[in-house]
This record gives C-alpha cells, sequence and structure tokens, in this order.
C-alpha cells in the first residue's frame, strides 16, 4: 500500500495578538474575541426577587404570588424571568450554585450563545447574584391589618337545633370546601364563613346548593373609592338560607301543592335531605321530592313535628300487609304509649312504613298528633279522617343500652372560632344532645354515613376487649339485656385511618428514637 500523507492544516495570524490559529471569519483568536466582545453585555448580574415571610411565596410579576422551594425548578424559571436580556441570546445550562439557606442570596450559573461576526459563535459563563428581599404579600397584609376578608358567606336555618350543620361540617370536611377560607365564625343560628376573593365566596355558595336546597342574597358595602383611577374596593356578603326541613320531621302541605309532587298525602315524612327533600307517604308508601324552588314557592309546606317532639311507644303487634317499597314495607302496627304500659290496655293501631324494622317489643320513636299542640292553618283544613293519632317514625334503643356501648370511631371538625357572644350553659348542654342525635343517627343509617367520612379512634380499638364495657356492666347490671336488640354500631370496614404528616423535624426526631 501506498502512504498518503494528510494534508496539512493552514494556519493565520491572529489580527490583534498575531498568534497561529485556524481561519476563521473573525480572523481573531478566542482570547482577543472575548477581550473585544462581550456576549453578556445587557443582561444584569444582580437582581432582586421579593419573598412573603409570613406565607413563604415569591412573587411573580406583576401580582401573582406563588410557592417554590429552594433550587428547585419553579425557581430557576422565576429567577430567569427576571433578566431581561436573555432574549437576545440563547441559553445553553442554567443551574444553582450553593448558598447558605440564610443568607437570602441565590446564585445562578449560566452558559449562553451569541453571534458575534459573522458565522462567528462565541459561548460564555456567568454568575448571577439574586437578593431575597422580604415583603409582605396583600393576603398576609390584610391579616395584620384587622382586614381579613373580601367576601363573607352567612348560612343560617330556622330551626332548633344544629343537626343540619353537624352534617353539613362532615361534606365541606370531606369535599374540601374550607381550603380556601380565611376564618370560620360560629354565631347563633349558623356559621360565617370568610374569604379572602369573592370567587372562593361564590364557590362555596354552589357548594352549599348542591349539597342542601338553599336560597340566597347577595350585598355589598363600599370600603374605599379613588376617583382619579375610577376604581373601588367592596366587600361582599351572601347570605345563604337553607331550608328549614331537616330528617324525620312531619311535613304538611296544601293540597294543591301535594297534589302537583304526584298527587301524595298532605301529611307526610322526611326521609333524607340532599339537594332536594325525600318524603314519604306513610300510608301508602309513595315516595316523592320536593325541591329547593318548589318549597320557596310554596312556603306553606311546614314542618309541623320536628325530633324535639319524639315520643316513645311500646310496640304491641306488628301485621305486614304486603306492599314494599325499597327498605320499607307498609304494616299496621299496635303501640302503646311507653308511661302507660302496665297500667291500662290503651292501645293505637297505626299504619306506618316501618313494617320490616319493627317487631314485638321493640321500642319505637314517632309523634303523638292527639297530644300534640300543633298551630299551623294548614294543618287545620286537613279532613280530621286523614289524620292518624300516631305517626311512627324509627326504631328505638334503650338509653342505657346505648350508654353503655363506646365509639370505635370519631369525626374531625373544622377550626370555628366562637362570636362576640360568649354560649350560656343551657346553650352548651342544648349543643351537646344535638351532636349526640346527629352521631345517633349515623349509627342507624348506612346511607347517611355514605356522604361522610368516619375515622378510627385508636384509643378504644386498640384497648382491651372487656377493660371498660366489662366494668360498666358490672355496675348497670343486666336488668334491661330484654330490652331488645343490641344498639347499632359502625361496622369496623366502613372506618378510614386517620393520616397525620409529622414535620421534617419531628420526623428526624422520630428515627433518633428508633435508632
Amino acid at each position: 500500500m501506498e502512504f498518503v500523507p494528510e494534508p496539512k492544516q493552514q494556519l493565520i495570524l491572529c489580527c490583534e495578538c498575531g498568534s497561529a490559529i485556524p481561519p476563521n471569519p473573525a480572523n481573531m483568536c478566542v482570547n482577543c474575541v472575548r477581550s473585544l466582545v462581550d456576549v453578556t453585555e445587557g443582561i444584569p448580574k444582580q437582581a432582586t426577587i421579593h419573598w412573603c415571610k409570613n406565607c413563604e411565596r415569591y412573587l411573580q410579576p406583576p401580582a401573582t404570588w406563588m410557592v417554590c422551594d429552594l433550587e428547585s425548578r419553579e425557581l430557576l424559571a422565576l429567577c430567569l424571568k427576571k433578566l431581561k436580556g436573555l432574549a437576545k441570546v440563547r441559553l445553553i445550562d442554567a443551574g444553582f450554585l450553593w448558598t447558605e439557606p440564610h443568607s437570602r442570596r441565590i446564585k445562578v450559573k449560566l452558559t449562553i450563545q451569541k453571534e458575534v461576526f459573522a458565522a462567528t459563535i462565541l459561548q460564555q459563563t456567568f454568575e448571577v447574584e439574586y437578593v431575597v428581599a422580604s415583603m409582605m404579600c396583600p393576603d398576609c397584609t390584610r391579616v395584620m391589618a384587622q382586614n381579613t376578608w373580601k367576601a363573607k358567606v352567612q348560612v343560617r336555618q330556622k330551626v332548633d337545633h344544629q343537626r343540619t350543620f353537624f352534617y353539613l361540617e362532615q361534606l365541606i370536611l370531606k369535599h374540601s370546601a374550607h381550603n380556601e377560607t380565611i376564618n370560620i365564625v360560629e354565631v347563633k343560628g349558623g356559621l360565617d364563613f370568610h374569604f379572602a376573593q369573592r370567587a372562593h365566596a361564590i364557590k362555596m355558595v354552589d357548594f352549599l346548593g348542591s349539597m342542601v336546597p338553599t336560597r340566597s342574597k347577595t350585598s355589598e358595602q363600599l370600603i374605599s373609592s379613588d376617583i382619579h383611577s375610577s376604581t373601588s374596593n367592596y366587600k361582599f356578603t351572601y347570605a345563604v338560607e337553607i331550608i328549614p326541613i331537616c330528617r324525620d320531621d312531619l311535613v304538611v302541605m296544601p293540597k294543591k301543592t301535594a297534589n302537583a309532587l304526584g298527587h301524595i298525602s298532605p301529611l307526610v315524612l322526611s326521609t333524607r335531605i340532599g339537594n332536594t327533600i325525600h318524603i314519604i307517604d306513610f300510608k301508602t308508601l309513595q315516595l316523592s321530592e320536593i325541591s329547593g324552588t318548589t318549597y320557596w314557592r310554596n312556603e306553606d309546606i311546614t314542618p309541623i313535628c320536628t325530633m324535639r317532639d319524639l315520643k316513645k311507644f311500646y310496640v304491641v303487634d306488628v301485621e305486614l300487609l304486603g306492599p314494599r317499597v325499597g327498605k320499607y314495607a307498609l304494616a299496621d302496627i299496635t303501640v302503646q304509649r311507653l308511661g302507660d304500659v302496665g297500667k291500662n290496655d290503651d292501645v293505637i293501631i297505626v299504619r306506618s312504613h316501618l313494617g320490616n324494622v319493627l317487631n314485638f317489643g321493640d321500642l319505637a320513636l314517632g309523634y303523638d298528633l292527639l297530644t300534640a299542640n300543633i298551630n299551623c292553618d294548614t294543618f287545620e283544613r286537613l279532613n280530621p279522617d286523614d289524620i292518624p293519632s300516631v305517626v311512627l317514625v324509627k326504631k328505638g334503643y334503650a338509653e342505657r343500652r346505648r350508654k353503655r356501648k363506646q365509639r370505635n370511631w370519631r369525626l374531625k371538625a373544622l377550626n370555628k372560632d366562637e362570636g362576640d357572644m360568649v354560649p350560656k350553659k343551657q346553650e352548651l348542654q342544648k349543643k351537646s344532645a344535638d351532636f349526640e342525635a346527629f352521631l345517633r343517627d349515623l349509627e342507624e343509617d348506612p346511607e347517611l354515613r355514605q356522604g361522610i367520612n368516619l375515622y378510627k379512634d385508636t384509643s378504644i380499638i386498640e384497648r382491651p376487649s372487656g377493660h371498660a364495657a366489662g366494668a360498666t356492666d358490672a355496675m348497670l347490671g343486666d336488668e334491661d339485656d330484654e330490652d331488645g336488640d343490641d344498639a347499632p354500631e359502625v361496622p369496623l370496614e366502613e372506618l378510614l385511618n386517620d393520616l397525620k404528616l409529622a414535620s421534617s423535624d419531628e420526623a428526624d426526631d422520630e428515627d433518633m428514637a428508633v435508632d
């Protein structure tokens, strides 16, 4: 094979320093090009970014505040947007340089390229230092100035108990509808939700309307006005009223309204409250629904008996009649007032929808219309022959048996502030009784538990069996074992595990303890 030597590369002299270099369009070496041209010209080497020390968010101009971790992609993008001259060069690489976390300095190393002469591209690496300046965001400013809210949602219900608000509280927790609230204040008759933005308040109003029948009104208050820029600052208030009909209420309505709802009886029971009111005719098992629009258009629909009017009855006999609708069965039930048991033979035969729930010897809760004091014009216009003596609502359980059982579950609660007035002792006792009634409703109704989250109470579940219940049974005795079935309980498989997130310091302490 014949040896072919490689052609030698032709070199030229740099026009500035005279060193031999390969030919290039600039006829200069790299050092001379860098000495004559600075590709970083126009890019600031120092900048300032604003950081709120209260909420630890960074300002993204013009008015957006965002959460960024140190040395994160979001923080790097925020820093690069602060440099104005990057649009004229080509960014090759960018990364953080380590600095002390408490130094309030962030250093970024950049590598850029730029065409300096014809067909001559120069690459250069440099550093940019950012000064983290403290600045309070508008949300924190309002909090510090005690002017925390811009929109408020006032939720009210004209009833003498708080079971509806206990249920709403659990719905809000499950759907995380309280994340944007600044403060929640518990007032007489309802709750007040405060928001920093009007859009969040409108979202809360829509959420409440999707859960229960409501109607709302809006008002606004002028806080300040600038005549030079024609801008004004308003506070908005949304008054939300919940329909005053609750679960297990006895409802009366005009004959015309009953016919519009499917020719149902004017006297019905409310079985469930959702975005509509589910009612049942306890004499025929006919079901229907009352929407919020129907109620507010016909305000003659009135609850005449509520949970505080429930009386106890002893079931003497149950005669099934055959018709069944879902979990209800029509039956003629013979009952006796609990106070008359063993004293006389006065019994009452009641047509009821609880044929498959009640048995001989059970305890039933219902409304005694013979002794009830009802002041309602719509009820007085009803045919007396259509008014029953007793309306059975649900099955009852022995009070002593309920008290001896300990619940192995619990509910979460919102962080609420009390109003200006300190509640009296009677109001606290009434609230406690309403909450206990709500817990019992959850135990008795599986459908009601589907809409909320129940959590395991580890302090009760992990306790040895018989530790507390045995002592209670010993004190109470077994004299009421014959009082029907056991009180209902929530199955363990329906309970959720409560997730507790510990901080990094707490996690380190736990790791040290384990080690």
